[in-house]
């Protein structure tokens, strides 16, 4: 059966600490005494860093391979992304600011429909308030939205990816379909972020290689139809992990260089209350795949579902928590509607981090 590692039992600083007793997680400001290692149907163990070498040693030639690829994944820096003239790095969270031009938006509904200068004005005060990243989407995935022509999701998105390019801001075009990519890379976006992983759009694939731009691949369980569909999960962060892993893969093989695939677990797409949990409480999991890891938790049915239903515009508190549980859990980007306050969060749980690095 497939071993699968988690990093576990978070330190505040590896000062002071014995040398070789804990591992830095992905070149970021997080260390880990131990790992817990697990298959499926299988007892999990806690297997100390410091011990490491010596419990691979004890196992089969071909689950010590495992061992040390996901060790060396998870440990291993991730590398910077050059976007136009700005570098975005990994050492650190960063904050993606969420901009719609949709009619049907779950959360901000129409509110830049038509209107291209306010839409970039409103990408440009999220730069402004600390975004490294603009996401720009003209189609809404919400649970029963209707897909929209790429033709109208041209013509929503370009206007905008050409103001906020002009203004030096970093672009994400959130989008399925490879005629809205390559528009959009064209009037200067720079990073794809697929909620089909490039599995909807048969040409999204070749677009991507063929631009060398990053793109992130989330997870949905049938995203050939739809981000909503799916049959339920066995074991939702293993399944996850196990469909990322294949579609990193896949995508590789495409011609996509791995340093510039991020990914994402697709919280509420597909998924139930329990699964989203199980997600973020286990999301260290996922940088065993390698690549930056982005959660995108903000205002979702998630935070309702756990606070008297509040509706979608009252879920700032849990927008936070969650954007901050995927933090200490080595999250390099969280997906946001409220950036600034998201940034004041994220602000402090630095300085928390540099007081402990510094012993001050």
């Amino acid at each position: 059966m497939t071993l699968y590692l988690r990093p576990v039992r978070f330190v505040d600083t590896p000062v002071g600490l014995p040398d070789g007793s804990v591992a830095r997680l992905a070149g970021g400001m997080l260390w880990f005494p131990a790992y817990e290692a697990r298959r499926r149907d299988g007892p999990r163990e806690v297997v100390d860093v410091v011990r490491f070498d010596a419990w691979v040693a004890m196992l089969s030639p071909a689950d010590a391979e495992r061992a040390w690829t996901l060790h060396r994944r998870i440990t291993a820096p991730r590398a910077p992304l050059t976007l136009g003239e700005r570098v975005l790095r990994f050492d650190q969270p960063q904050v993606m600011g969420i901009l719609n031009v949709t009619p049907d938006s779950f959360s901000d509904g129409a509110a830049y429909l038509d209107d291209p200068a306010g839409a970039a004005a409103a990408g440009i005060d999220m730069a402004a308030a600390g975004a490294a990243l603009i996401d720009l989407g003209g189609e809404s995935t919400r649970p029963g939205a209707a897909t929209v022509w790429e033709g109208d999701e041209i013509a929503r998105v370009v206007p905008v990816v050409a103001r906020l390019a002009a203004a030096g801001a970093a672009i994400s075009i959130d989008t399925r379909k490879a005629a809205v990519m390559e528009a959009a890379l064209a009037a200067g976006a720079h990073i794809v972020n697929d909620v089909a992983a490039l599995a909807f759009d048969p040409r999204a694939l070749s677009v991507v290689a063929a631009a060398g731009c990053p793109v992130v691949l989330m997870h949905s369980p049938a995203p050939a139809q739809g981000p909503h569909g799916g049959d339920g999960y066995a074991d939702p962060l293993l399944d996850v992990f196990d469909w990322l892993e294949r579609r990193i893969e896949a995508v590789v093989a495409g011609g996509v260089d791995r340093t510039r695939i991020l990914v994402d677990p697709g919280i509420g797409f597909g998924k139930s209350l329990g699964d989203n949990l199980a997600l973020i409480n286990g999301l260290a999991l996922f940088h065993g795949l390698g690549c930056a890891v982005l959660l995108g938790a903000s205002r979702k049915r998630i935070i309702g579902a756990l606070s008297n239903e509040a509706a979608a515009d009252r879920r700032l508190g849990g927008s936070v928590a969650l954007a901050l549980a995927g933090v200490d859990r080595g999250a390099q980007i969280v997906r946001v509607h409220d950036v600034a306050e998201t940034v004041q969060a994220i602000r402090v749980w630095r300085g928390l981090r540099d007081a402990a690095l510094t012993g001050r």
